[in-house]
């Protein structure tokens, strides 16, 4: 199935084929893309690189289709190896993170720091914990196979 040309997001780059490969869903997916292009919300003057998660209903492009800017996308790749890292240790902890010391990490960016932490205020914490990180371990494979390639990538540019 073919991305839409015709729409505010622009695609430069695509994967068509995403429904193929998204992780446990593929095969059975209503995530039909993935495009690199310029933002929808671009200003006169002022052109953003955003990227686009396609999705389709089977009747229409839907309006749950995500857009996001790049470095967004990337902030999001920071946070999850940052969790994955945590997880790997995580077990040291009884409740799987100290209530004491909610603070995972502080990542410098721009000149400041991206807070990466515990959701303490989340009430029910202690257990969702516990099941995000069987789930992480469930995909541990899939999310590996990814992060392995990002890495081969990275190292492929010189990072």
């Amino acid at each position: 199935m073919k991305i839409p040309t015709t729409l505010k997001h622009k695609p430069v780059i695509v994967s068509e084929n995403y429904e193929q490969v998204d992780g446990r869903y593929a095969g059975n997916t209503d995530a039909k893309g993935l495009s690199l292009g310029l933002a929808q919300w671009n200003d006169r003057g002022k052109v953003e690189i955003s990227a686009k998660v396609w999705r389709y209903t089977g009747e229409k492009w839907s309006r749950q289709s995500e857009e996001l800017p790049m470095h967004r996308v990337l902030d999001l790749a920071v946070l999850i190896c940052r969790s994955s890292l945590y997880f790997q240790d995580a077990y040291r902890f009884p409740k799987m993170y100290d209530p004491e010391n909610t603070m995972i990490d502080r990542i410098g960016l721009q000149g400041d720091a991206m807070s990466v932490s515990v959701c303490a205020e989340n009430p029910m914490i202690d257990n969702d914990i516990k099941l995000f990180a069987q789930a992480l371990s469930d995909d541990g494979e899939m999310i590996g196979e990814r992060l392995r390639v990002l890495s081969s990538l990275l190292k492929e540019m010189g990072y």
